[in-house]
């Protein structure tokens, strides 16, 4: 089953081009890396299936619904870990759970023990009182995950999941997150710069640049087209060597970062 869909999708800002017509599906229970150098389009898309953007044209379906008309149902289809922090500081990691599940209508006997069973899942049921304030960096992306989960969603988006994190606390959110998709065939859906991440835990990797893809496959499908040994060289060869700037609109950030606030 096909849990994300798109069809020729595309999103313009004026004249600006940032995504551009790009079609591509991420099967339930798979670990689908979406990569591309900066300005590709990559948090532009990400926006798009999580109903923050409206496309300028082209199809979407998550979890079979339509972001444009069911908005409410593809919120509830799935959760996103941001490549900025989205806690409440000044919360604990208990109110921050709490606080996420009243806007998700969960009952409060169902939310109690799910926040329980999450905040244990990510080690930090013992600190559930402290506020999230004198948390670590990794606390804090874990506590996010969970947060994430506590709707049961479908799928689950990390867009830069691991940024500013040091190799280990890295490599302790991959292990929560491999554990979720082979537990309970949690569909993943990410972003990340650390090729090697996306080497270890993708099924399928799509690389997209200048708003188009132009590779989608295995490693070993990507490493065989380009004739190369790796994921970073298979992706240097695709995508060249120079660096990139950001190209996204300052004002759709804005207007993103507006929604996210006011949970709209």
């Amino acid at each position: 089953m096909e849990l994300i869909k798109t069809e020729n999708l595309t999103k313009k800002f004026g004249k600006f081009v940032a995504v551009d017509n790009i079609s591509f599906s991420v099967k339930e229970g798979e670990i689908f890396a979406f990569l591309g150098p900066n300005g590709a389009g990559k948090t532009t898309t990400i926006r798009m299936l999580t109903t923050l953007l409206h496309p300028s044209g082209g199809k979407i379906k998550v979890n079979g619904f339509n972001p444009l008309t069911e908005k409410d149902k593809v919120r509830h289809s799935f959760g996103i870990v941001f490549q900025d922090p989205s806690l409440d500081d000044e919360l604990t990691a208990y109110e921050n759970m709490e606080f996420h599940a009243v806007l998700y209508a969960l009952g409060k006997k169902i939310r109690r023990k799910r926040i329980e069973e999450l905040l244990k899942f990510v080690e930090l049921w013992e600190r559930k009182d402290e506020q999230v304030k004198h948390f670590s960096g990794g606390m804090k992306r874990r506590l996010e995950i969970a947060r994430g989960l506590l709707h049961h969603p479908k799928i689950l988006f990390l867009d830069e999941p691991t940024l500013g994190l040091d190799p280990q606390t890295r490599n302790h959110m991959w292990q929560y997150v491999l554990k979720l998709n082979r537990s309970e065939g949690m569909t993943v859906f990410l972003t990340t710069h650390y090729l090697e991440e996306a080497e270890k835990v993708a099924d399928r990797i799509a690389i997209i640049d200048n708003g188009k893809i132009v590779k989608l496959g295995s490693l070993e499908e990507l490493k065989k087209a380009t004739k190369t040994k790796s994921l970073e060289e298979a992706f240097l060869k695709i995508t060249g060597r120079d660096i990139r700037e950001e190209k996204a609109s300052a004002k759709d950030d804005l207007r993103f970062r507006s929604r996210v606030w006011r949970g709209r």
